[in-house]
């Protein structure tokens, strides 16, 4: 279950739930929503050893962003993810991953076998878990000396357009104000790591036609869907922030890679 989003208030779980709040919004979150830059492997790979035979498990993986990311490097993954539509989403767009398996399971409950996987990966996902019953699931399935990383393409706010886009989510968002980044801290990042634990930044970005940004805007969960009554004027708002802030018909979404990894022991 990915999101644009990093967290909650400290100590407070979701007051909806989670495992549904895609469920309607799966077309635009494959067509719209950011892959993970290549050198979140250089990382990795010079900081934690990974290889080629190291098994993942991409835990709320979602369409299976995170997934292909890893796949692409050769490891064999273990795609866990709740909602049955995205799921669904992940085993189509992978199908051609021969090392893919597809896992109706959650964060708390994998239902992977002790000691089975040398990553647990969570893309975009973390902020939905519990965080305590999760570290004790991911401490579970590790094989000793496994690692935890956590990713997050985290949406910046630093020009003219991407604060007009900002400005809309507040105006617009349902509970975007209880569910912004900016509220998980190191404390709540941390909960998961056992000996502390390496943050690593990378760049990315998305350029998008109008279409595209419409599609991105409605990935979100956090926004009005199709028939509530601020639908239309939110998205009549967003045509008036491309027309302002495009170049050569398109803006452009820039982001920070976050990437955190540590062990749970």
């Amino acid at each position: 279950m990915n999101d644009d989003i990093i967290g909650r208030p400290p100590g407070r779980q979701s007051d909806t739930n989670p495992t549904g709040r895609f469920s309607d919004r799966v077309e635009d979150y494959v067509r719209s929503r950011p892959g993970y830059p290549d050198e979140v492997l250089d990382i990795l790979r010079a900081e934690t050893g990974l290889t080629p035979a190291a098994r993942v498990a991409d835990v709320g993986s979602g369409t299976g962003i995170s997934s292909a990311l890893f796949l692409r490097n050769g490891n064999p993954v273990r795609g866990v993810e709740p909602n049955p539509e995205m799921r669904a989403a992940a085993e189509r767009l992978l199908a051609g991953f021969k090392g893919f398996q597809s896992i109706a399971g959650s964060a708390e409950a994998t239902t992977l076998p002790d000691r089975s996987v040398d990553y647990v990966v969570a893309g975009q996902a973390f902020h939905w878990f519990d965080r305590d019953r999760a570290r004790i699931e991911f401490t579970r399935i590790l094989r000793p000396g496994g690692w935890v990383v956590l990713m997050w393409n985290t949406r910046r706010t630093d020009t003219p357009f991407l604060v007009a886009y900002e400005d809309l989510l507040r105006r617009y968002g349902t509970d975007y104000r209880e569910v912004r980044h900016d509220t998980l801290g190191p404390a709540e990042v941390g909960a998961v790591f056992g000996r502390g634990y390496a943050r690593r930044v990378l760049p990315n970005e998305q350029r998008f036609d109008l279409a595209g940004l419409k599609g991105r805007l409605l990935s979100s969960s956090y926004v009005p869907a199709a028939g509530h009554p601020d639908h239309a004027p939110m998205l009549a708002d967003l045509e008036q922030v491309f027309a302002r802030h495009q170049e050569a018909d398109r803006v452009r979404f820039q982001y920070d890679t976050e990437v955190y990894f540590g062990r749970t022991t």
